[in-house]
């Protein structure tokens, strides 16, 4: 198995006066498969963002198996060995779901050989069972089918982290399942994994250590049991003041969760 570590250390982002993202740090050791989770507004969308080229921190460093990413373009980062799926799918809807794989596995190497790329799509697609769909143009695909799609064009590029942002919003629960299968599978293979869903089920079933962004701010880094009754956590989601903590609160109620970040939409 590849060598797989990232390291963020005091990760920040301003925006002219405001700061997005706070000095965050954590690292990723191994195969981990870890949910990044918190209220609207809170800078999920901005860590990964941050992560992986599309943003240059305002301050702070991240170092992927020993080489600093922070401030490489995008498509260098992914030759490091990271990769992320979009919150709204972007695929290229005027070509067909096979010509879609083709695209990052060329673009990743010049030198790519076709045949050698059509072979690999062809087993990307039965991975997914999309055998069928081959032929067809993207844009004729359900969400669920675009998020899938997604999916594949990034097992194209074999990368060592996996950022899934929003991978179950708008998808039919009967993909979702497959998604929530290929997730734990591809996992399971040594490839580690970053979610940021509002699904707080699924992100809690599913995630075997939990992120929690405040503000810009982590606040909690844990396992999914550690984060439910962490006081600023539930702070954080139901606006208890801490001198009014009660203890016979101490779990967060997860459909609470989920309800207080559906109400103001997806970040």
């Amino acid at each position: 198995m590849s060598e797989l570590h990232l390291q963020v250390n005091k990760l920040s982002k301003d925006f002219g006066g405001l700061r997005a993202v706070n000095n965050v740090t954590f690292e990723i050791n191994g195969p981990e498969l870890i949910g990044m989770i918190g209220p609207n507004g809170a800078g999920k969308t901005t860590v990964t963002n941050l992560l992986d080229g599309a943003l240059i921190p305002s301050s702070g460093t991240v170092y992927l198996n020993g080489v600093r990413i922070d401030g490489k373009k995008p498509y260098q980062i992914a030759r490091e060995g990271l990769g992320r799926t979009f919150q709204v799918t972007r695929s290229f809807r005027r070509m067909t779901v096979l010509e879609n794989l083709l695209v990052p596995g060329m673009a990743l190497k010049a030198t790519s050989n076709r045949k050698e790329q059509e072979e690999k799509a062809w087993e990307v697609l039965e991975f997914l069972t999309f055998e069928h769909l081959a032929n067809e143009y993207a844009r004729t695909l359900s969400g669920g089918q675009q998020k899938l799609l997604e999916l594949g064009r990034l097992l194209m590029l074999d990368p060592n982290i996996i950022i899934l942002d929003e991978p179950f919003a708008g998808v039919h629960p009967k993909l979702m399942e497959k998604i929530y299968e290929y997730i734990n599978t591809v996992n399971a293979r040594g490839k580690a994994f970053i979610l940021i869903s509002h699904d707080m089920d699924t992100i809690f079933t599913l995630s075997k250590r939990l992120l929690v962004l405040h503000f810009g701010t982590l606040i909690a880094d844990g396992t999914p049991n550690e984060v439910r009754s962490n006081p600023d956590v539930i702070e954080a989601y139901l606006g208890e003041d801490e001198e009014e903590y009660d203890s016979s609160k101490s779990e967060v109620n997860v459909q609470q969760m989920t309800e207080e970040t559906e109400e103001g939409g997806t970040e």
